[in-house]
């Protein structure tokens, strides 16, 4: 079997061309440019861009599988990058990979389609998507989401899974966020942090993806899903995020925003930047403090049915696996990091 990987080169993509690898599964890559990691996995790289349907083509071209994991992540921007990467591309890959009679596609998606105000409490995947999405990530992932499943056919095999919040060794995304944002040992945060969120450690995440392209090998009438997928262990946020600033070596109080301050300020913030057209993905915005208001922990009984699904890693050993690879913050980067930038959380 040869499994091809888009976005390979990304946090979550190489943590998948590991898992491959390991099991003696001839891997490639599409990504946009070369990969030293990959390079040492013996991951054979194809360098293109999702919205190049050539590209996608030539890397599709002679593969047993897809697990289409490359995606545009933001919690800010205009409409347009996220529909033409996003939707776009992942029609790209729907179209060559039945051009190229590939059997099954794995689709990394977020729970963040079907996030809404008011959070997600122990959901389920019946739960429909929203009428409407706080930002166009979301949208763009949903979209892309309903394309995949209704691909599902005989000829293709088609499933996706929902993480949330994806951590681990070498995150580049959440816990570096929150180490920029603090200023002077303070952290604001909208809220008071109590709101239970679930989050994905790295092996867990990869390892539903392999899961998932096991299960449609074996029953390709199982497809045609979405799944749930995380530690179900949720946390209140503040003590998440006081778990991942000490593990990067970071001694930071939580100083709560009224949420009424902190939504007022990021309605502000969207209306100036969509006035002067900026293309900034990760800036103040309503979609990320109302992520970071509200709960989000889902029911992953369907994904423990169906594919067989328990989480490899606990958030506490993962956690200490954490806190031992992350470097130390320097004692200046303590003070002066949001100085220097601003930044905020990813989504998952």
């Amino acid at each position: 079997m040869k499994v091809l990987v888009t976005g390979a080169s990304g946090f979550l993509g190489r943590e998948i061309c590991r898992q491959l690898t390991a099991r003696g599964i001839a891997t490639s890559s599409l990504c946009r440019r070369p990969s030293t990691p990959l390079e040492h996995l013996g991951v054979q790289q194809h360098l293109g861009d999702l919205t190049d349907a050539g590209a996608v083509s030539s890397a599709v071209a002679g593969c047993d599988a897809v697990i289409h994991n490359a995606a545009l992540a933001g919690v800010s921007g205009p409409p347009a990058p996220y529909w033409a990467i996003n939707v776009g591309g992942t029609r790209h890959v729907i179209e060559q990979c039945r051009a190229h009679q590939v059997r099954t596609l794995v689709y990394t998606s977020t729970a963040s389609v079907v996030f809404r105000p008011g959070g997600l409490e122990g959901v389920a995947e019946d739960l429909p998507y929203p009428r409407r999405h706080l930002a166009a990530y979301p949208a763009a992932k949903a979209r892309a989401e309903a394309l995949v499943l209704a691909a599902h056919s005989p000829e293709l095999a088609t499933v996706s899974l929902r993480p949330h919040i994806i951590w681990g060794p070498g995150d580049p995304h959440f816990a570096p966020a929150l180490a920029r944002a603090v200023l002077a040992r303070r952290l604001l945060m909208p809220g008071h942090g109590g709101n239970l969120v679930d989050t994905t450690h790295l092996r867990t995440a990869a390892h539903a993806h392999l899961l998932a392209l096991d299960r449609l090998q074996q029953s390709p009438a199982a497809g045609g899903r979405a799944y749930f997928i995380g530690q179900d262990d949720p946390r209140p946020l503040r003590e998440i995020v006081h778990h991942f600033l000490a593990a990067a070596g970071i001694d930071a109080r939580w100083c709560a925003v009224p949420p009424r301050l902190a939504t007022a300020a990021a309605a502000v913030s969207d209306t100036w930047l969509r006035v002067i057209r900026s293309p900034r993905t990760h800036a103040l915005s309503r979609f990320l403090v109302t992520e970071l208001l509200q709960p989000q922990h889902f029911d992953l009984t369907a994904a423990r049915r169906e594919l067989g699904f328990d989480p490899p890693i606990g958030f506490e050993t993962g956690l200490a696996e954490l806190t031992r690879t992350t470097p130390s913050a320097p004692d200046d980067s303590k003070e002066t990091s949001c100085r220097k930038r601003t930044s905020s959380s990813a989504p998952s």
